[in-house]
């Protein structure tokens, strides 16, 4: 047997437990990986309260989780190339990676180098490829100025640090709490609300050349407002704004694989990519953990434990 995430209904934390269920075996192409860590993400609450059930139906008893990184504990028949005993990062497409075990075919997981962290790893793929497909999306570049809304969050502090890594000034809403800390990342804190368009024009009087809204909160508008051009403004937080202005609105699912995993992985050891972990929880407490994270007062990432 083996310990899983799993709810029976849509609702909120109270609806989370973690139970026993019988260990899976890998198919043919498939891994299975003992997890040692998985991160939480927003899109995880907003699917278990029942707010995508258009898009992403649950099948109850339901799992939950996309992220974690562990060690190969079983290789399915044609599976190459990965070694029993890997320590390695991946992605599940089935919402079942807030385990002890997974299962996921060969092709979503990425060897974990050992200088990075099992949190660090944890956190790669939905945080980490729908940052990466945002900063794609407006074509951040050398030499350019780039906002990134709610750049203290989870996807915002990817995002700031990718987009300052080709070569872009970055500035970065946040509250003020958050201003030393993206200082530190070589990010310009602006306080976001009321007048933020103000306090942008002030800090880069040059002007913005792309906008990243992590956020939603009328973003897209002060981007707009700002004089960006919708071709260079993406946002993963505001549908609607999509619609109205014709601005992008790629994430996850544009920039997801693994191939970004071992990309972001690389940048981690080479120093130009930092991820701050906000807080580690027992894999007992996931419940608790979504509560901090509805809090949206959230440095970086929120990481589960499984030992």
């Amino acid at each position: 047997m083996t310990r899983a995430v799993r709810f029976e209904r849509y609702g909120g934390t109270e609806v989370l437990r973690v139970v026993e269920v019988e260990r899976p075996e890998p198919g043919p192409g498939e891994v299975r990986v003992e997890v040692l860590a998985a991160s939480i993400n927003p899109g995880e609450a907003a699917i278990r309260r029942g707010l995508y059930d258009a898009v992403f139906p649950a099948t109850f008893p339901s799992g939950q989780g996309s992220d974690f990184a562990g060690r190969v504990t079983a290789r399915g028949a044609g599976v190459q190339g990965i070694g029993v005993g890997e320590e390695v990062i991946g992605f599940s497409d089935s919402r079942s990676a807030q385990a002890t075990d997974v299962v996921v075919p060969a092709t979503n997981v990425v060897p974990k180098p050992a200088t990075v962290t099992w949190e660090e790893a944890a956190t790669l793929y939905v945080a980490g490829t729908t940052a990466f497909a945002a900063v794609r999306a407006v074509g951040a570049d050398l030499g350019d100025v780039v906002v990134v809304a709610g750049a203290a969050g989870g996807v915002g502090v990817f995002a700031a640090q990718l987009a300052r890594h080709a070569g872009a000034t970055v500035v970065g809403t946040a509250r003020d709490e958050d201003h030393d800390f993206l200082r530190g990342l070589e990010i310009m804190p602006v306080t976001y609300g009321d007048g933020v368009v103000e306090r942008i024009r002030a800090l880069v009087p040059e002007g913005v050349d792309a906008f990243i809204d992590t956020h939603g909160s009328g973003n897209v508008a002060a981007a707009i407002e700002l004089g960006v051009s919708p071709a260079r403004i993406d946002t993963i937080a505001d549908f609607a704004a999509v619609k109205r202005y014709g601005v992008k609105g790629e994430g996850n699912a544009a920039g997801g694989g693994a191939r970004t995993l071992s990309e972001l992985a690389a940048l981690i050891v080479e120093g130009d990519l930092r991820i701050p972990i906000d807080t580690i929880y027992p894999f007992e407490r996931v419940a608790e953990a979504y509560d901090h994270l509805d809090t949206q007062h959230v440095r970086g990432k929120i990481v589960l434990r499984m030992e």
